[in-house]
């Protein structure tokens, strides 16, 4: 089977980011600093390692900073020049390397996950697999591994095997109605693969989870899935969600679920945020142990 090349990633950044308050009233969250750049240049960073050079941002007024952190600053980029700082000059002209693409849509109404996604409907072709990544998740490979990242292993999963990737990782069972949930039939997944799903429901109680294996918010998934979001109706918080479209694609398709090698920071929420800060701040060096 051949290969399919996969270089898009849809990024929805419309939320509002209501779990950093009060930073993020007047500050996109997807513009938080986590250690020495702001959370949504670690996500399409991620994006690039994986071989994914178009991103999608699904966007809404008021975020403007996203998408002028990824346009060219001539004005500051002949400053630092004019001063000499090459070394500033080169980190800022790796924001938007050459290979990089960004395009944005409009969510007109917050109506969830899955209608971001769709917003971007028209730019995916029907035979077309591509990524989405949450922005205000990090997945960063462990302090011990190599630079392969998770997303760039699913990637080249996807491509063997064709079937959409759901990156999952284990969470306490008093957790699991915060997240959708994998049912995997009581499979045990091994770090770094792959295993069939059976099911997905979006933030079950306790005793109705199927498993105790979260999405963790990086996902490969098939053109296809694009006419089933639009046919999906409202589900739980009376939104739109993704897990409902991939629970109808799994009944139609190959669907695993990715066992996460590397961690996962929920930088949404002022604790996840803080702890990224201090652990990755340690890792670089920016921070005493």
């Amino acid at each position: 089977m051949n290969k399919q090349k996969i270089s898009k990633a849809i990024i929805p950044v419309a939320g509002l980011g209501t779990r950093l308050l009060p930073i993020s009233k007047s500050i996109p969250k997807e513009m938080v600093p986590v250690v020495d750049r702001p959370l949504i240049q670690h996500v399409v960073e991620e994006a690039l390692a994986a071989g994914l050079n178009e991103i999608i941002l699904v966007t809404r007024g008021g975020k403007s900073a996203v998408e002028d952190h990824f346009d060219h600053h001539y004005e500051l980029e002949t400053e630092l020049e004019k001063k000499g700082k090459t070394q500033l000059l080169e980190q800022l002209r790796a924001i938007v390397p050459p290979e990089l693409k960004v395009t944005s849509v409009r969510q007109d109404q917050a109506l969830g996950l899955g209608h971001a996604v769709a917003c971007a409907a028209h730019l995916i072709g029907e035979d077309e697999a591509f990524a989405v990544l949450l922005p205000d998740v990090l997945v960063k490979p462990q302090a011990s591994m190599s630079e392969q990242c998770d997303l760039a292993t699913m990637v080249t999963t996807f491509q063997a095997s064709h079937a959409a990737q759901i990156m999952v990782e284990q969470v306490p069972l008093a957790d699991v109605e915060r997240y959708g949930i994998a049912d995997c039939a009581g499979q045990d997944l091994v770090a770094g693969s792959s295993t069939a799903m059976r099911g997905v429901v979006e933030k079950p109680s306790p005793e109705q989870a199927p498993s105790q294996l979260a999405v963790v918010g990086r996902y490969i998934l098939p053109g296809k899935i694009m006419p089933l979001l639009a046919q999906t109706q409202p589900g739980a918080g009376n939104e739109i969600q993704l897990t409902d479209a991939i629970d109808t694609l799994i009944a139609e398709d190959k669907v695993e679920a990715f066992c996460m090698a590397g961690r996962s920071f929920d930088c949404g929420h002022i604790p996840g945020w803080l702890q990224a800060n201090q652990v990755l701040g340690r890792e670089a060096g920016l921070l005493a142990d």
